[in-house]
């Protein structure tokens, strides 16, 4: 598939696409929905006065939990006539976060998938093992459209089924997985217990997403199946997977399809709109949705953006890859952080699987904080090998590695963090796996009323 010529066009020409079809969008939603429109003009503003980019800033944000209160359709702008096909969230917090599509959309959501896949290195020559689950999650439709627009073969397998995933896998010679990290990383585990390497199957491209994944992660991901691991990033609430995908050449940064989802990067305390390159919460605009557009969305998602020329010939904005988010953001006796962190210094372990859970706790007056990490299969199957037959020097040695080896992460993660947090090591499969987006928290703290 050839790129679209939006991928590569002059940043003049960009802004004059993105403040018409603004223009058009702010007129549309005024005219179509009331909820809307009773919110701009609360803000004081009116569609005609929308004259450049910049006025942007006059339009009021939108939450998640503005979409909930119109649950499920009234921040639809389409008629229902027009709408083919509904998304949503898992509602896991309150009322799920409900998205309708019209046929044009859908026609948008492939566009942007197909570009996520062509940057990723797909081509029609690939058998796609899609493992991102089907149904009200976007991940799998959205990434059946894309591939399907580049030529390529779908495996619809959805998630789970670990077991069938890896068969399949081999007997159809799949070359492309998509998936979240967390899960592929339980298939390559489960993999291993089949004695399979994945090394020697035809894999060779990984398009993975829907959860924070650090650099780490997708070194061992890459080692473990031979592929070469892309990132791509998207929300149900503006369209699903393919706002922003990586480039294979480079994989330094994500690709915006800025020509249909304008992005801004604001201080989450404040709301004011910072520069390029400073970091911040990722805002978007749709400026070409039909079914439900949403104007000034706050992601939640922690990057920044960069106009910075990429080599791979795009002149989209880029943002790099998600660090956290700020409803994910631990407050521990008054240090910010994010769990990704704590995931970057596990993956430099040996002995370690990158499962992991962090188990926020308040006993007494103050937060305390565990870490529970899996060791491998390879590290328990020497020390219960040792305790069985082995001498007592052997089990002492392996004793004192495995204290070396909790003292070494509680010290790095210090170092990263700031405070000193509990480090447990658990056995293989102790931690929950997730088909979805991997739970990393664990916040036990009493709830404020």
């Amino acid at each position: 598939m050839a790129w679209s010529k939006e991928e590569t066009i002059n940043r003049d020409d960009m802004r004059r696409i993105q403040l018409g079809r603004l223009q058009k969008t702010v007129a549309y939603i005024y005219g179509k929905n009331p909820a809307y429109r009773k919110r701009l003009e609360k803000a004081g503003v009116k569609p005609e006065e929308i004259k450049s980019l910049d006025d942007i800033r006059r339009l009021p944000f939108t939450t998640k939990q503005h979409i909930r209160d119109h649950y499920p359709f009234k921040l639809f702008t389409a008629s229902q006539e027009d709408i083919i096909e509904f998304h949503a969230t898992s509602g896991t917090t309150g009322k799920p976060v409900v998205v309708g599509y019209t046929r044009n959309d859908i026609e948008v959501w492939t566009e942007v998938m197909a570009r996520a896949c062509t940057g990723a290195g797909i081509t029609k020559n690939d058998i796609v093992q899609n493992i991102y689950g089907y149904g009200l999650f976007t991940g799998g439709l959205g990434t059946h459209y894309g591939a399907q627009r580049v030529g390529a073969a779908v495996l619809p397998m959805s998630g789970g089924n670990t077991q069938r995933q890896i068969m399949l896998m081999q007997d159809f010679g799949s070359t492309v997985l998509t998936s979240t990290p967390s899960f592929l990383m339980h298939i390559h585990g489960a993999g291993r217990e089949m004695g399979v390497d994945f090394r020697k199957l035809k894999l060779r491209v990984g398009l993975l997403g829907a959860e924070p994944w650090s650099e780490s992660m997708r070194q061992s991901i890459d080692e473990s199946f031979g592929i070469k691991a892309c990132d791509m990033y998207g929300l149900s609430e503006i369209i699903g997977p393919g706002v922003s995908f990586e480039c294979h050449e480079v994989r330094k940064g994500l690709h915006i399809n800025e020509d249909w989802f304008y992005p801004e990067i604001i201080d989450p305390d404040t709301g004011k709109v910072l520069r390029h390159g400073e970091e911040g919460e990722l805002v978007l605009t749709t400026v070409g949705n039909e079914g439900q557009p949403l104007l000034r969305y706050r992601t939640r998602d922690i990057t920044r953006l960069s106009q910075e020329p990429c080599i791979c010939g795009r002149t989209l904005v880029m943002m790099e890859r998600i660090c956290g988010r700020t409803d994910d953001m631990l407050i521990i006796r008054g240090v910010n952080f994010f769990p990704s962190q704590i995931e970057s210094i596990i993956l430099q372990r040996k002995g370690v699987s990158p499962h992991y859970m962090v188990v926020v706790d308040r006993p007494g007056s103050m937060d305390e904080v565990e870490v529970r990490v899996e060791v491998t299969d390879d590290f328990m199957t020497k020390a219960g090998a040792d305790l069985i037959s082995g001498s007592e020097a052997e089990i002492l040695k392996d004793v004192e590695m495995a204290k070396q080896k909790v003292q070494n992460l509680k010290r790095d993660i210090k170092d990263m963090i700031g405070i000193t947090v509990k480090v447990s090591l658990v056995p293989p499969g102790t931690i929950p796996r997730s088909e979805g987006k991997a739970k990393r928290v664990d916040d036990r703290r009493p709830k404020v009323r």
